[in-house]
């Protein structure tokens, strides 16, 4: 059986729930719903949503508070104007939005998003850098290979003597993670120096100088006098990245020492600082683009002076929001971004895709209205009135003077009201008008 309900009849209703973090809207109609779902703790309060929004309906909260710890919705929505248009789930550099549809749907429409990546290429061991590097803990590496206990059981009384290179040694993690010998000292991260580890340690006491490690090093940097038991298994492995928690910041790729890591940043651009503003910054009192920043670019240089890292930013414009002092500068030059498919709202994606570059957003016409072009001046033609005839018009008039004591009467008004009542009604009109004029 069909449903041949028109669109326009069928009932509409919008509802907001709160879970956690999370900001729950709904559009609910006889036939669909649309979830949008708006994780505020995920935003940095970046605004590109509050850009693009076609009708208006996202606003900045007071971003240079949240951004030094009010806890508060970098966004708020005014769900009255929202049409689910999912402009802000695309084009969120954070994942902050996502959106659920269910329901009859003419057409599942295939909406354009951000065309970027971060892959491991060939020339990736795998090895434990990457994973140890990133800031936002994305990246997980996975080994398909046995542990040395697996391989070749630790045996007590084993004499012989073990020394790391460390000159040779990356650092890469592999040995750590084949044996238990192995310690990995971990340091402080900065933007300057992202790598994640300071030191490797031998625990002499874990080690029966098996040499598996030897063989195993990709950079020859560990050398075993002992006896050799087992063979060591070749490197293999892969490594998963978590594009919900992936900012592209590029550590992944500052610290990999066999340029293993593809990157391509959703937005190309360029941060700078404004000079005579530096001077402004309270670098350790503030700390409000430190706090936002999904690049983690920003360090106090040795002067004391607020410094970035101008490659690892992915110019999403939240540090701009954040700081009070307007210290820095963000432009973009190109967004990356999937085909725009042909359909009836194609202008608007591309003017926002647009306004992400110019700044500038030609917004839709949703007021209803519409507007009449204004009528031009024509030349003014004179009229020539009519000549009146002073005996009729003096007839005219004694006539309506003798009708219109007729119609203060209640009664013949309402017998004119009731149409089958008007012939007998203009008999008697005509009966008065004769018995005056006799």
């Amino acid at each position: 059986m069909t449903d041949d309900r028109d669109e326009t009849s069928m009932s509409l209703e919008k509802e907001m729930d709160v879970d956690g973090t999370h900001f729950i809207y709904r559009q609910i109609s006889d036939r669909s719903g649309k979830v949008l779902d708006y994780d505020y703790k995920r935003c940095i309060g970046c605004g590109i949503c509050v850009g693009l929004c076609p009708t208006k309906a996202l606003e900045l909260g007071p971003m240079t508070e949240i951004s030094m710890g009010l806890d508060a919705p970098p966004v708020t929505m005014d769900l009255d104007k929202c049409t689910f248009c999912s402009m802000c789930v695309q084009f969120c550099p954070m994942h902050a939005y996502s959106m659920t549809e269910k329901g009859d749907f003419p057409l599942k429409e295939k909406f354009p998003q951000y065309d970027d990546f971060v892959r491991a290429n060939e020339k990736c061991l795998p090895c434990a850098l990457c994973e140890a590097a990133c800031p936002e803990d994305a990246i997980r590496l996975e080994l398909d290979m046995p542990t040395k206990a697996e391989v070749s059981p630790f045996k007590e009384g084993i004499e012989g003597q073990i020394e790391i290179d460390t000159e040779k040694c990356n650092l890469c993690g592999l040995c750590a993670r084949f044996c238990d010998a192995f310690l990995l000292i971990e340091r402080e991260k900065t933007p300057t120096d992202v790598r994640p580890f300071e030191q490797l340690l031998v625990d002499e006491d874990k080690c029966d100088y098996c040499t598996l490690c030897q063989d195993l090093c990709p950079e020859e940097a560990i050398r075993v006098v002992g006896e050799k038991r087992g063979v060591a298994p070749p490197v293999a492995g892969r490594i998963i990245i978590d594009d919900n928690k992936c900012t592209r910041c590029t550590w992944c790729q500052i610290v990999c020492p066999y340029d293993a890591m593809d990157i391509r940043k959703p937005i190309e651009g360029r941060i700078t600082l404004i000079a005579p503003n530096v001077s402004k910054c309270d670098p350790q009192g503030c700390h409000g683009c430190f706090n936002v920043c999904p690049s983690h670019l920003w360090y106090v240089s040795k002067d004391g002076k607020i410094s970035i890292q101008q490659d690892m930013c992915t110019y999403c414009g939240a540090c701009v929001n954040a700081c009070p002092k307007d210290v820095m500068h963000v432009e973009r030059h190109l967004v990356h971004h999937t085909e725009i498919p042909d359909s009836p709202w194609a202008s608007q994606w591309k003017d926002a895709i647009n306004s992400m570059v110019t700044g500038k957003r030609n917004l839709p016409d949703v007021s209803r209205t519409l507007e009449v072009e204004p009528e031009l001046p024509r030349e003014h033609v004179e009229v020539e009135l009519p000549s009146i005839d002073g005996n009729l018009l003096a007839l005219a008039r004694a006539r309506l003077e003798q009708v219109t004591p007729v119609f203060n009467s209640t009664s013949i008004r309402r017998m004119l009201e009731k149409t089958e009542e008007v012939e007998p009604l203009r008999a008697r009109i005509r009966e008065q008008i004769l018995k005056k004029e006799q």
